[in-house]
């Protein structure tokens, strides 16, 4: 059975608020690991592995639950309440920053 996730009705057609980590960016920093896109809201923030881990960040101060990969090629959601992977729910090309 695959998963499911309620919170896939958050998601809704957005449009990236940044081509890099916003946060980072606002902080004269640039060492990010990878990136993701609030699938509520479009902020890009960067990864758990990256130091300002401001994905994360984003969704603990908005309660967003989903974000997507913004790295080229990866084409994922991840729900931070359900803790899954989702499959996007449009087609066409995912968003990224190259």
């Amino acid at each position: 059975m695959t998963p499911s996730c309620d919170h896939v009705d958050t998601v809704a057609s957005t449009v990236p608020s940044s081509p890099g980590c916003e946060d980072c960016l606002a902080g004269g920093r640039r060492d990010w690991h990878h990136l993701r896109m609030c699938r509520a809201c479009g902020h890009v923030g960067c990864c758990n592995n990256s130091p300002g881990r401001h994905a994360t960040a984003h969704f603990e101060a908005t309660g967003h639950p989903v974000v997507q990969s913004y790295e080229p090629g990866e084409d994922w959601l991840w729900c931070y309440l359900d803790e899954i992977y989702l499959d996007p729910p449009e087609p066409g090309p995912s968003p990224s920053h190259r």
